[in-house]
């Protein structure tokens, strides 16, 4: 009756070998899941920003439509393409006519696309990773539909099947694309309201 006491009293070494490889387990797939969710919440991130700019960057349009063939001249947007400030600083409530202010606005949300108000050792650190942005309207810049297209480098691999040729030249995502992340925010401008 003794011995049958004593087996009674604790975890044999085997017991405790096993639940600590259950608790490990448990500790691996909660390490796992943080990552995951880490990598997904960098890219909303990436795509709140990128919705952000291209919202501002159209309002910008619509409130200077007299100067909407300078947006659309402006080509592809993104890693510095415009570099220095233009003058006059129209931000600063300096007098600038349309087109001085679209050439502005362009330089502005640029400098938001690249990270630039936000800076480490001289180099924007607020913005997309190697974003690109396109103006598309129509041709002439009358009445119709303007679409802000925003392209940057995601961080997973997926199967790019958007026909928007914003920033698939440039070779940042991928020799399919299919790093690159896309955000296109199209809206009604007529210009001459």
């Amino acid at each position: 009756m003794l011995t049958h006491r004593l087996r009674l009293r604790g975890f044999s070494l085997i017991e405790l070998l096993i639940a600590l490889i259950v608790f490990s387990i448990g500790l691996l797939a909660i390490a796992g899941l943080q990552t995951v969710s880490k990598q997904a919440n960098y890219e909303a991130i990436q795509r709140t920003a990128a919705a952000q700019i291209a919202f501002g960057l159209l309002e910008d349009i619509r409130m200077n439509g007299d100067a909407v063939n300078v947006y659309l001249a402006a080509g592809e947007l993104g890693g510095g393409s415009i570099g220095t400030e233009p003058a006059p600083n129209c931000k600063s409530g300096a007098e600038c006519n349309a087109a001085q202010k679209a050439a502005h606005d362009l330089w502005f949300w640029e400098q938001a696309l690249d990270g630039n108000s936000e800076t480490n050792g001289g180099a924007g650190t607020g913005g997309l990773v190697m974003p690109a942005l396109c103006i598309t309207g129509p041709a002439g810049g009358g009445p119709g539909i303007y679409q802000v297209t925003i392209a940057w480098r995601g961080t997973a691999s997926i199967n790019n099947a958007v026909a928007n040729a914003c920033g698939s030249a440039s070779g940042n995502y991928g020799g399919a694309n299919e790093f690159r992340r896309i955000i296109q925010i199209p809206t009604y401008i007529d210009p001459i309201i």
